[in-house]
């Protein structure tokens, strides 16, 4: 889980790049471009937000996984041991 949420961020920061990118070339102010430069440059923004947001989420994931794990390898050393 912890790794799509990684591809899933780096996709999103990779899109922010592109948006930030469009805003500062003269892309955005060509008649008939969709929107203007501000309009790529918040989009490129709260792309990168979310993109931070599931990058925590990974990570937080990641970190329980491996809790989980290392909890369940200590049960199962506590069980060979009273065996």
């Amino acid at each position: 889980m912890g790794r799509n949420l990684y591809i899933l961020a780096a996709s999103l920061t990779v899109f922010a790049a592109i948006s930030c990118g469009v805003a500062f070339t003269n892309i955005a102010q060509q008649p008939g471009s969709p929107g203007d430069a501000s309009l790529w440059r918040t989009m490129g923004l709260v792309l990168f937000l979310i993109a931070l947001v599931v990058a925590l989420a990974g990570i937080l994931s990641s970190l329980f996984a491996q809790a989980e794990r290392r909890a369940e390898d200590q049960r199962d050393q506590r069980r060979r041991r009273r065996s």
